[in-house]
């Protein structure tokens, strides 16, 4: 355990150094690329360039919650998750209020809270747990411990950046339309993301289920959990379609004072096509974690290779044709062409001697 605490490490600072580096050096080449409006471009390059300077404050936070999780200790950094938060908030205020900052000063209060958040629970996970007290020892031939933690993380880093990197070619076709569709666009997106937030909450849930009777061997068990958790995956996103549908103006107006006509539109358009797909987006939540879960990590994988190039050909593919609403509808086409690989693959497994 200590042995893979000492490739995390390394692994983590090898790749903290080499995105900081990389993405702070390019940070007006990315500014260029996502052709983000001249009349913003400042604003978002400060934004940016302190959140990418900050890079291992995110990555020192993740590596040392996911340690305490991994030990069974999941309270811990919900606690200082939450205080976090609410320590972002406080700066932001701060920053941005009295100290004049601007959008740069939201940028530290993240980086400084996450920063703070990760120290305190390195200090309390120390203190705890043993076991993370680890010497110079620990550091000799990690070669096997790196390669392994490394074939491990590529295959689901991979699949957690796929939206991410999807958004980047979406957001890219946003801001060539102009601020008020960005405006409109980012508006949408977070409330979008709420829905996100849901199905990667159900993911969590079903994940640990299916593995540990996979482990048991009940694939009775498997079939069971599946379907319940569908039916309340799928309920919670009705019910999150239903309430973005209908609060989709007040939505806009949480983000922005006095939004224009032409905002609202923007964000109508995206809302009204993208919230009634969120069944998809429950389809491949459930069966891409439970076929992952049964051992299976190259059904996944491709998924999330089909889901990438649909997204980035549809939004880039079309854009010349559709304008804004290839950037609607790149995202349920991505989920529908995930889903007709993984459900099949699904129940080919479970008709198989799979457990």
């Amino acid at each position: 355990m200590r042995k893979s605490i000492a490739a995390s490490a390394v692994l983590s600072i090898f790749f903290s150094v080499l995105l900081t580096l990389i993405c702070c050096l390019l940070a007006h080449q990315l500014i260029t690329i996502m052709k983000i409006p001249e009349d913003i471009s400042k604003e978002a390059y400060d934004y940016m360039f302190v959140v990418l300077l900050g890079t291992s404050a995110t990555v020192f936070y993740n590596l040392i919650s996911n340690m305490l999780r991994a030990l069974g200790d999941s309270n811990m950094p919900l606690y200082f998750l939450v205080f976090s938060s609410i320590l972002n908030i406080f700066l932001d205020l701060l920053f941005i209020v009295p100290f004049h900052m601007g959008i740069a000063g939201a940028a530290w209060a993240t980086v400084i809270s996450q920063l703070l958040s990760a120290f305190f629970c390195l200090l309390v996970g120390l203190k705890k747990y043993q076991v993370l007290h680890i010497s110079r020892q620990n550091f000799d031939q990690l070669k096997s411990p790196l390669f392994s933690h490394l074939k491990i993380g590529f295959q689901m880093g991979f699949q957690m950046s796929v939206m991410c990197i999807g958004q980047l070619a979406m957001q890219a076709v946003v801001n060539s339309l102009g601020t008020y569709a960005v405006a409109g666009y980012t508006a949408a997106s977070k409330a979008d993301q709420v829905s996100v937030l849901v199905n990667n909450a159900m993911i969590a849930a079903i994940s640990a289920y299916v593995s540990q009777n996979f482990g048991a061997g009940n694939k009775k068990r498997i079939r069971l959990g599946v379907r319940a958790c569908l039916i309340q995956t799928e309920a919670l996103n009705l019910i999150m379609c239903l309430g973005i549908l209908f609060l989709r103006h007040p939505i806009v107006e949480l983000f922005l004072s006095n939004p224009t006509a032409e905002i609202y539109s923007y964000s109508d358009q995206y809302l009204t096509f993208v919230a009634p797909c969120y069944f998809l987006l429950g389809l491949l939540s459930i069966y891409r974690a439970s076929v992952q879960s049964m051992g299976n990590g190259w059904a996944p994988f491709t998924a999330c290779m089909i889901e990438l190039v649909m997204r980035i050909a549809t939004t880039l593919g079309l854009s010349a044709v559709l304008g804004y609403f290839s950037v609607c509808i790149a995202s349920p086409l991505a989920w529908f062409g995930a889903c007709a690989l993984l459900i099949p693959c699904y129940y080919r497994m479970m008709k198989k001697q799979v457990c």
